[in-house]
Formats: structure tokens, C-alpha cells, sequence
């Protein structure tokens, strides 16, 4: 492939379905790989062999836990042996796995692909990693920018299993079972379901070599038909609160958007959302510099855009001793950019600020490879971001902020402080 921004991007699909991409960066003191399937928190109800399925909350993440498990031991001990640092993450959208090494590569990445492709799971060891997820639960279940951020999808949502938390709740869990996880795994860790990318310094014949010969190739893929409920273009709740033993109250606001539309390009309106989130509030808006000026915010307020499987919103927040009247200020500015456009110099400004973010990305070999596995999902190249960019206008931030300023689209999710009487 022709190299952008001065790099290289190999890329092939195995027979097996698998995706394989490696980004060759010699600069990189390490090599990082990551193995991710397409199954987050929000795959809660499938059919699976024309049976409909419904997986109680937190699966997704309980099975994460699990796949470091082996008959001959656990893949972390493992890595102990080789020195690498491995670790795993379960998002609303998929789960990964990757490991970062200075040597060893091909050793390492071995152990990557077998325990990620291999389950074992047994009623005692099913039911002991129950303890230890309830007690992660319970920790998350405590923490205030947690509880208000999933109070946000609770309240932009009405079926939509984003909002419930991505851990599930100890009382969710309770009722997995090794029979439901080698299901989940069937269904969904097969290798078309699945994508590799490799970030540093491997060979790639190599690299192929491996996948090839250590991933599933004799089963063919599973048909599955996901279900996210009924789409509802107004939120479930305006307010969602709740109380915590906090100094001052922290909020999120979410801003209800539409889903992406057939072949609509994922990386584009992830763009756009990212760069219409940074116009209404990023650190170096107008708005922001004024709320923070009335102490209305600290440095602590953040923003963001999610895309999720039919659903997506933005989602911006922080400690404030007055929420709704940030909410206010947010709704209105949203309001104004929706009716008169966004000013020609905030734009520019703000499209450039987006784009050297990106850029920074390529020098984050964990990012770069979150990145790429995003748009290999969706059948696109993270790398094409910049001439992306080139097509965003004005226009395009100005329509997705006239959606965002539809009646009833808004939820604020705030942890109050306790009173004494609570």
C-alpha cells in the first residue's frame, strides 16, 4: 500500500476470515500487537443457529477475563516467562486483547493467538472469577465519573443495551455459565469476527505465517444476527441522578444523535463528531473559556463522541457546582451554531487542532492500533483520516449540531453530593 504520512500499511485476509494488518515503525522502542473481536457490552441479544439469544449483562467483559485461562495454565504467567506486558480491554463495541514487547515478538504473539482462540472454561473456574469481577463491579459501582458517565446512556437510551454498565452488576453475572461462554465464544471469536494489527517492528511474511497456522480453519463462521431494540429518536429520561459521598456534584451531558446511515463512512462522521465535540466545548473553545472564567467548570471537563451499533451521541462533562446551568449554556451554544452556522475562523481552527491529534495518534503504537481495528471493523483504513478531513465543511459540523438540537435529545446524568440524612 502506498505510504501515508511516511508509513507503511501491510494488509491481507486470511482464508479464514481473520483481518491482519501491521504498520512497520522501527522508531518504537516496542512492538505492540492487538487481537480484537467485534463483540462489546452492547451484543446483549443475538440469534444464534435461528435461536434468539439473551445474554445477561457483562458477558462480553466476564469472557474477557476468562480467555487468559488454558488447560496449561494462564497466558499471564506466560508472558511473565517472555517479559512482555500484556493486558485486555472490553468496550461497548469490542473486545481486545494485545501485549507490547522489546524482543520475542514471534513467541509472544504465538501466546496471543492460541489463548485468544482456544476456550476453556469449568464451573470452578467460572464461578471463582464471579468474586473477583463482583469485587471490580463493586469498585466501578464507586467511583463518581463512572456512575455519572453510564447515567448518561441510561438516560439517551431507551432499549439500547449501552445503557447498562459494561461490567454488568454482580447480579447479572450470577448466571453465566461455561455453556453460555463457549456459546458466546462460538458465536463470536471466530476468526472472520476478528482483526490483527501489529504496530512496531516484525516480519510480515512472518507475521502472516502465524495467524495462518495458529487461528481456527476449519469451521466455518456463524451466522448472527444482532438485535440493539427499538430505535427511539427522543431520550429515555432528561435527568438521571444519583448521590455519592462527593466534595462537589460531577456531571455528563449527552447530546442524542442519529446511527450511521447505510454506506455512510464510520471514520467521517467520527470526525465530525469529534471536531463538532471540540467546537461546542473543547478545552480551547469560546464556550469552555467562558464557563471556566465564572468557575461553572474546572480542567476536568472533557468531551467526546461515541458511535455505537445503531445509536450515537456526544457526550461532554465534569465537576460543577451548578450542572444545569452549564447544561443551559451547552444547549444554547448548540442552538446557535444549529441556526447560524459555525464562524469561518472557530472552524478552521478547530479542523486543524482536530487533524494534529490524529496525526499524533501514528507516534501512539496503542492508539494507532485501536484505531485501525475501529475502521477495519467497519471496512475502512484509519490512515485515510487525512484526506478525509479535506471533505469536512462548515456545513457538515452546522447539520450534525441542528440534530443535536432537536427537542427532547438531551440527558444530564449528575452525582450530588450526600446529604446527611442519606
Amino acid at each position: 500500500m502506498k505510504p501515508r504520512f511516511g508509513m507503511e500499511l501491510h494488509q491481507t485476509v486470511l482464508d479464514n476470515g481473520l483481518s491482519v494488518y501491521y504498520l512497520p515503525n522501527p522508531t518504537f522502542s516496542k512492538t505492540f500487537a492487538l487481537l480484537a473481536v467485534n463483540f462489546g457490552s452492547v451484543d446483549e441479544r443475538f440469534t444464534l443457529d435461528g435461536i434468539p439469544r439473551e445474554l445477561p449483562a457483562g458477558v462480553a467483559h466476564f469472557l474477557e477475563h476468562k480467555m487468559f485461562e488454558d488447560a496449561d495454565g494462564n497466558a499471564l504467567q506466560k508472558y511473565a516467562v517472555t517479559g512482555a506486558s500484556p493486558n485486555a480491554f472490553t468496550s461497548h463495541t469490542m473486545t481486545a486483547y494485545h501485549f507490547s514487547c522489546t524482543d520475542g515478538f514471534a513467541e509472544n504473539l504465538e501466546i496471543l493467538l492460541r489463548f485468544v482462540f482456544t476456550p476453556y472454561f469449568t464451573d470452578a473456574n467460572v464461578q471463582k472469577e464471579k468474586g473477583i469481577i463482583g469485587q471490580e463491579i463493586g469498585m466501578l459501582d464507586d467511583t463518581p465519573d463512572w456512575v455519572a458517565y453510564m447515567g448518561v446512556f441510561e438516560g439517551l437510551y431507551h432499549e439500547h443495551p449501552v445503557h447498562t454498565s459494561i461490567a454488568g452488576s454482580v447480579d447479572s453475572i450470577s448466571g453465566i455459565t461455561p455453556s453460555l461462554l463457549f456459546d458466546c465464544h462460538r458465536a463470536f471469536y471466530h476468526p472472520s469476527n476478528a482483526c490483527l494489527v501489529v504496530c512496531g517492528t516484525a516480519d510480515w511474511d512472518e507475521l502472516v505465517r502465524m495467524a495462518a497456522a495458529l487461528t481456527p480453519s476449519d469451521a466455518a463462521a456463524p451466522v448472527v444476527e444482532r438485535q440493539y431494540g427499538t430505535r427511539q429518536n427522543t431520550v429515555a429520561h432528561s435527568v438521571i441522578a444519583h448521590h455519592m459521598a462527593v466534595s462537589q456534584p460531577t456531571f455528563q451531558l449527552g447530546f442524542k444523535d442519529k446511527p450511521l446511515e447505510a454506506g455512510e463512512s464510520r471514520l467521517r462522521r467520527q470526525l465530525v463528531g469529534d471536531l463538532a465535540a471540540r467546537i461546542l466545548c473543547g478545552r480551547t473553545s469560546p464556550l469552555f473559556t467562558e464557563l471556566y472564567e465564572q468557575g461553572l467548570v474546572t480542567r476536568r471537563f472533557d468531551s467526546s463522541y461515541t458511535l455505537l451499533p445503531q445509536g450515537a451521541c456526544a457526550v461532554c462533562g465534569g465537576d460543577s457546582a451548578d450542572p444545569q446551568t452549564v447544561r443551559t449554556r451547552l444547549e444554547q451554544a448548540v442552538q446557535t451554531y444549529a441556526a447560524e452556522g459555525v464562524p469561518e475562523e472557530l472552524f478552521t481552527r478547530m479542523k486543524k487542532a482536530c487533524y494534529g491529534l490524529n496525526v499524533r495518534v501514528l507516534d501512539q503504537p496503542d492508539d494507532l492500533c485501536r484505531s485501525q481495528v475501529e475502521a477495519a471493523f467497519a471496512g475502512e483504513c484509519y490512515l485515510d483520516f487525512a484526506q478525509v478531513f479535506e471533505t469536512i465543511t462548515a456545513e457538515d459540523v452546522q447539520q450534525m449540531f441542528v440534530r443535536w438540537a432537536q427537542p427532547d435529545c438531551t440527558t444530564l446524568s449528575v452525582v450530588w453530593p450526600r446529604t446527611e440524612n442519606e
